[in-house]
């Protein structure tokens, strides 16, 4: 015979009492239950014999409202019920055999004293007032999880703008339909009503204006103020999609953990997530690694904590100082966030370009004009706040993932080198070298330089986690020796007869360049008492 029984407790639904097996008459089971972590209840009974069985597990999907005043007895597993007991003394009554069980709570609200099982000849005389309702659930067909909501936005996006452009369409074709005295008409009512209309236009202005100030919220780690619409929870779903699509994607490609590469990234993502456990932001995620066998210099971090990083990235880095900033840098785009605010800040100028979307449709002329008007705006748009938007935030994570680094006690001297080896292979390789205002991160150079304006900081935080300090020289003063070295050598070889595809592809091969799997995974700790 199985027992449901509980107590409510105030900031909580519902305690929960599952699974009191009562076998023999004269043998009953301690149960020792504990639910979700919030509180624990002994119960205990006392009869000729007695066993403890300790029992844990998940949620109970029960409600327990009413008080107590009458039996009944459970068979059914799974069955749901409800049970509320407005007062701080809760009783149920369980008709066993020939025998009589009571249940009793007498601490104050808040506290889980232990309930006593004991057999009596008779209850309580007060026992007779209180309520048992029991309700029993029905059975339903299994819920479907909806799509998450910024996936929801992103499948109706296309929609959303062919409305618009049905609808400024169609104003234009009914105003060309209206007679030349209509059309002189509705001008003189608005000329009339222009007071009325500017101030149904700046309502609107209004309304977008507090939607934008009432989602701002405090960026962690740097404290700055931004938009953010959509939330973590919404995020973290869609990432798990993500992280799927990819796996999906690479699964012919993942490296075994087996491999030393595999080693070398798991040993630096592990040592920067515990230098910075610290910060809640760093600790409450789960970083799991995946290396993917791909020529490209590539990594990232999904917002749930999943880390990939390409083999080509790994064949760019110099030493496991440059790696551990390049990750530190993904992993800062992930504790900051930075994909459901660039998301949110995506979704709030795609509804505010509706309103203009419609506008180009309902003016231009021709359909031919308006395409060309609203490729204009989506350029604009692109161009002079999401590339902008997007550089900011690789500044800011270049920024964090620098103060990662430098708190698990890495050369963040090595950081702007970086940098500028890419930049170098790039030059040398002869690819086009494309205005920054085109890209959606900043160029090389300027990324140099911001690292090396942040890196005298980055030093002051290294030194106070008491990390060891720098031994050796600068590397950024070796890699302007080493591109010296190179540029004299590529003279000396210059001959008259050597073709521009020979100059434009030389080997790149600094002394202090190592493979991955041969990289010394040894960091400067912090010295112990």
């Amino acid at each position: 015979m199985n027992i449901i029984s509980g107590i409510k407790l105030p900031g909580r639904n519902c305690i929960f009492f599952h699974l009191a097996s009562l076998t023999k008459r004269g043998k009953c089971n301690c149960l020792y239950r504990s639910y979700a972590g919030y509180c624990r209840t002994q119960v205990t009974c006392t009869q000729d014999r007695c066993q403890r069985l300790a029992l844990s597990g998940s949620t109970r999907n029960c409600f327990l409202i009413g008080s107590p005043d009458s039996c009944r007895d459970f068979t059914s597993k799974g069955l749901r019920c409800l049970l509320n007991s407005p007062n701080t003394e809760s009783y149920k009554n369980a008709h066993h055999s020939s025998g009589r069980f009571w249940f009793q709570s007498s601490r104050p609200l808040g506290e889980i004293s232990p309930l006593s099982i004991s057999s009596v000849g008779q209850l309580p005389r007060h026992f007779s007032t209180c309520n048992i309702q029991i309700i029993r659930s029905f059975r339903t067909s299994p819920s479907f999880q909806a799509a998450p909501v910024p996936l929801f936005w992103i499948i109706v996006k296309p929609a959303q703008k062919l409305l618009a452009i049905i609808l400024g369409r169609s104003l234009r074709n009914w105003w060309k339909a209206l007679p030349p005295n209509k059309r002189e008409l509705l001008k003189e009512s608005a000329r009339r009503n222009k007071w009325k209309i500017l101030l149904g236009v700046s309502s609107l202005g209004v309304l977008f204006v507090v939607f934008y100030f009432t989602h701002l919220e405090e960026t962690p780690i740097t404290g700055r103020a931004r938009l953010l619409v959509f939330g973590k929870e919404h995020f973290r779903e869609l990432s798990q999609m993500e992280y799927n699509m990819w796996m999906e994607e690479f699964k012919s490609k993942m490296l075994p953990e087996t491999d030393a590469r595999y080693q070398v990234v798991e040993r630096v993502v592990g040592h920067l997530s515990e230098s910075n456990k610290d910060i809640p932001q760093v600790s409450a995620l789960k970083w799991v690694i995946h290396v993917v066998d791909e020529p490209g210099v590539n990594a990232f971090v999904l917002p749930n904590g999943q880390v990939f990083v390409f083999t080509g990235l790994l064949n760019a880095v110099s030493d496991i100082h440059q790696l551990s900033f390049i990750l530190g840098h993904e992993i800062a785009h992930a504790v900051l966030e930075h994909a459901a605010e660039k998301a949110s800040l995506v979704h709030f100028l795609d509804f505010l370009s509706l309103i203009v979307l419609t506008m180009i449709w309902a003016i231009c002329p021709r359909d031919s004009l308006a395409v060309v008007g609203q490729w204009v705006q989506s350029k604009l748009q692109e161009f002079m706040f999401d590339r902008p938007y997007s550089r900011t935030l690789e500044a800011e994570a270049d920024k964090v993932g620098l103060q990662f680094a430098a708190k698990a006690c890495v050369d963040v001297r090595a950081s702007s080198v970086f940098w500028q080896q890419m930049e170098l292979a790039e030059t040398i390789q002869g690819q086009p070298k494309l205005p920054e205002w085109l890209s959606t991160h900043p160029s090389h150079e300027n990324r140099a330089e911001h690292l090396d304006r942040l890196i005298p900081e980055a030093l002051k935080i290294r030194e106070s986690c008491n990390c060891p300090s720098l031994s050796g020289p600068d590397p950024r003063l070796i890699f302007r020796l080493n591109v010296q070295h190179l540029l004299e050598s590529s003279k000396d070889q210059e001959t008259p007869n050597s073709t521009k595809q020979d100059l434009s592809k030389p080997k790149l091969d600094f002394p202090h360049t190592q493979k991955v799997e041969d990289m010394p995974v040894t960091f400067a700790v912090k010295p112990t008492n």
